[in-house]
């Protein structure tokens, strides 16, 4: 991105290759290593708190609540400014100029790029169907289905609505991006670290969580 948030589109496409070309290593190899390097430190409670604070049900829920909250003071302020003007609308013009003002406050960013990350990453588990490291490693193979969740790996879902939430915070508010990033750099790496994931499911899961 640059300073004014637009998207150098040539590098995103460099971006893609490179994100293309670290999956695919790890699929063919380098996960296994990887993952078992982490798992060392899988132990810590710092990443089970992470996973339970940052995932999509929580983002969607909170996320949700922001924009409610603020569509309903939003709302509020219409009706009021109607009666101190005196005009006589009806509900639907309201309604108009509630969702005209609203649709363009942050918190409604935050919200679909939310959303938009858990609708992406679901579509993209159930055609992936990757089984999980966890189950790989312990060579307990459950019956394949693609709508469950031991084979949900790729990508991760915690990373991918993490980086979406919180790097969309980083563009509204510039001066917390570094503290947006290390943070959602940790919840992809704790993804790794409780077994729930391998290194590849993150990357994708960060790269489409950015994007």
């Amino acid at each position: 991105l640059m300073s004014d948030n637009k998207i150098m589109w040539r590098r995103l496409g460099y971006g893609t290759l490179v994100t293309g070309a670290l999956v695919l290593m790890g699929v063919c190899g380098l996960d296994i290593p990887v993952y078992t390097l982490c798992s060392y430190i899988g132990g810590w409670p710092i990443w089970a708190f992470l996973g339970n604070v940052f995932n999509a049900k929580v983002w969607l829920v909170v996320t949700t609540i922001v924009l409610l909250v603020y569509g309903i003071k939003r709302m509020l302020k219409t009706i009021e400014s109607i009666k101190n003007r005196q005009i006589d609308l009806s509900f639907s013009d309201i309604a108009k100029e509630t969702w005209n003002k609203t649709k363009n406050s942050n918190a409604f960013l935050i919200f679909s790029s939310v959303f938009c990350a858990c609708a992406s990453v679901w579509a993209l588990k159930i055609m992936f169907a990757r089984l999980r490291p966890v189950f790989v490693m312990s060579g307990l193979t459950p019956e394949f289905n693609r709508f469950i969740w031991e084979w949900h790996s790729m990508p991760s879902g915690h990373t991918t609505v993490t980086f979406a939430g919180l790097v969309m915070i980083g563009m509204l508010a510039p001066k917390f991006k570094p503290l947006t990033w290390t943070l959602a750099c940790l919840v992809g790496f704790s993804r790794i670290c409780i077994g729930a994931h391998w290194p590849s499911d993150v990357i994708l899961g960060a790269f489409v969580g950015m994007v």
